[in-house]
């Protein structure tokens, strides 16, 4: 659906995050210049002028973090008032049921910051978020497997179009975008058989999109789902008996000292997993340290280290061509130019949410960007290529 960005690192072992901690104040990223972390400030500073020159469109936040420490951070505005016009008011591809409400992506009440101030939106970036916390549980042993069919999750008389393929999609086929159900979200927004657009649409997401019919077997290729994404709120609901949003407040925000978000929901309630997460850059680039880490926070093992080695680990190509982006567990692994036997570890989010981690340079960046109408955007494999340049192993 549509799409986000984010990055970030850290370290080691044991004890499991509790309930008992609560959330504290964000502390700041340390800082310290390009230079003394190894990083040609003058890539970074051309970077700054094209996009101060209009060169990818509209880029809200640029962040990148080299050894525990923001080298780069900058905000850049936009009167999205003025850039949508009308559009937030009219009939139009991006604003499907409510002209007022959440899913009007023209809505500068909503979009691309929640209620004009610094909580970004994550759009699909939302997903790899999903997929830590699933991973949180399995730490916790509050979910047993995520290799269980998704009908055992479902009251399966009220479930249409059943097929032996359909019985067959588990859990982990979710997260690695192959559950084969039928889904075409690479059609114009205004298209009628857009099934991105027909999701947010419908007064029930995990209905919709269940009960659609299967077009391959699971596991075989690689299709961008939100729908698929949106049914795992419901499966982590049905499986540990707790809102994932509730959760992630206990067992992985709180940890990180991430007290500030928002998540929005679908008209039925259900958490909107594929796109719903708003969070300000310099925390979402915690949960990018967090895997960089190998899922330590200060000496907290917030998830198991296997989960996260696991979720960095391709699972299917995305592309049939040769030396094709890779994914894992909702994360997008993109080849290192250096090295293409090792990755890049990324989220990517509608409008031009990047998130991106460099565990062979201990480097971390965050984009935000909101380019809707087709702006270029900034070229995610261009970044990575500039970053690696930049900075001395």
């Amino acid at each position: 659906m549509r799409t986000c960005i984010g990055i970030w690192l850290l370290v080691t072992t044991p004890s499991l995050a509790t309930a008992a901690q609560a959330p504290q104040a964000s502390t700041p990223w340390p800082t310290a210049t390009p230079a003394s972390q190894g990083v040609n400030g003058a890539v970074l500073d051309s970077i700054d002028s094209e996009i101060k020159a209009g060169r990818y469109g509209n880029v809200d936040r640029l962040l990148v973090i080299r050894r525990g420490k923001a080298v780069f951070n900058r905000s850049y505005a936009h009167d999205y008032d003025k850039i949508n016009g009308d559009s937030s008011r009219l009939p139009a591809a991006l604003n499907a049921r409510d002209k007022t409400g959440p899913f009007n992506y023209y809505n500068p009440w909503w979009h691309p910051t929640y209620q004009r101030r610094t909580l970004h939106t994550l759009q699909s970036v939302t997903k790899t978020v999903t997929s830590v916390i699933f991973g949180v549980a399995i730490t916790r042993g509050d979910l047993k497997s995520i290799d269980v069919p998704v009908l055992s999750f479902f009251d399966t008389t009220k479930v249409a179009n059943i097929d032996d393929r359909k019985r067959r999609m588990t859990v982990r086929h979710l997260l690695t975008m192959t559950g084969g159900i039928d889904w075409n979200g690479s059609l114009p927004n205004g298209d009628p058989n857009n099934t991105e657009v027909g999701l947010e649409r419908s007064a029930d997401w995990i209905a919709y999109t269940i009960n659609r019919p299967m077009m391959r077997d699971p596991g075989t290729k690689f299709n961008d789902s939100s729908g698929e994404a949106a049914l795992l709120a419901h499966v982590f609901r049905e499986a540990t008996g707790t809102d994932l949003e509730e959760y992630a407040a206990k067992y992985l925000f709180a940890p990180l000292g991430i007290a500030h978000w928002f998540w929005k929901r679908s008209s039925s309630g259900s958490l909107d997993t594929e796109g719903g997460l708003y969070l300000e850059a310099s925390d979402l680039a915690r949960i990018w340290q967090l895997a960089l880490s190998r899922g330590t926070w200060n000496g907290t093992q917030v998830v198991s280290r296997a989960w996260m080695d696991m979720s960095v680990t391709p699972a299917i190509a995305t592309n049939a061509q040769p030396n094709s982006t890779m994914y894992g567990l909702y994360w997008w692994l993109y080849r290192d130019p250096v090295d293409p036997t090792k990755f890049v570890w990324g989220g990517s989010g509608f409008g031009g949410q990047h998130p991106l981690a460099f565990p062979r340079l201990d480097i971390i960046a965050v984009v935000n960007s909101w380019n809707i109408g087709g702006g270029p955007g900034v070229p995610v494999r261009a970044l990575i290529e500039r970053l690696s340049k930049a900075a001395r192993e």
